[in-house]
């Protein structure tokens, strides 16, 4: 059966403690309830050969690489969101990178834009892509319409393992990226 799944990976994106836990920096407050259906999503990509790769965002103390409109966040003189190192940066309870996994870092919304990522998922003779995690009108739908652009042969979006702040702005998203 894993030859039938050779081609395909799964991203986890997000699923750090500052995005999902309550007292997070930049909670997203339906991430706690998807936590079990991405555990499920990455023990069956696991089962089934996939490869997992978890993109997340590990940003310098100081801020330096992080989007301009999120720059007021590390200038407060505390430790600002998902900074590499932090409890922030770190995986909720119960998602762990085993060996066969990969970690990718992220700075920005897609999980493609300045990474090695489409380079890593060729290289490994990926064309089909599963996406978990949060936040689905950002870091979700860029990295979809990133996907789509570089020509994968299929992007699925697990809809009941991603999550937005609002039951409705996470509705409307896979509408949305249906029309890509």
């Amino acid at each position: 059966m894993a030859d039938k799944w050779k081609h395909t990976a799964l991203l986890v994106i997000d699923m750090q403690k500052d995005f999902i836990h309550e007292d997070g920096q930049m909670l997203v407050n339906g991430g706690r309830a998807i936590v079990p259906n991405v555990i499920e999503a990455v023990e069956v990509a696991r089962q089934r050969g996939i490869l997992v790769i978890w993109v997340v965002r590990e940003h310098d103390p100081l801020g330096r690489d992080v989007e301009l409109f999120r720059q007021h966040l590390y200038n407060t003189g505390k430790v600002g969101p998902t900074v590499k190192g932090s409890v922030g940066a770190e995986l909720v309870d119960g998602l762990v990178i085993k060996e066969g996994d990969y970690k990718l870092v992220k700075t920005r919304f897609s999980a493609f834009f300045a990474t090695h990522l489409h380079s890593l998922l060729q290289r490994a003779g990926i064309n089909n892509l599963i996406i978990t995690g949060v936040q689905t009108p950002n870091c979700i739908r860029q990295t979809v319409f990133d996907a789509v652009a570089l020509d994968y042969q299929s992007v699925t979006v697990i809809f009941d393992a991603t999550a937005a702040a609002t039951p409705d702005i996470h509705a409307v998203r896979p509408t949305d990226m249906d029309y890509i």
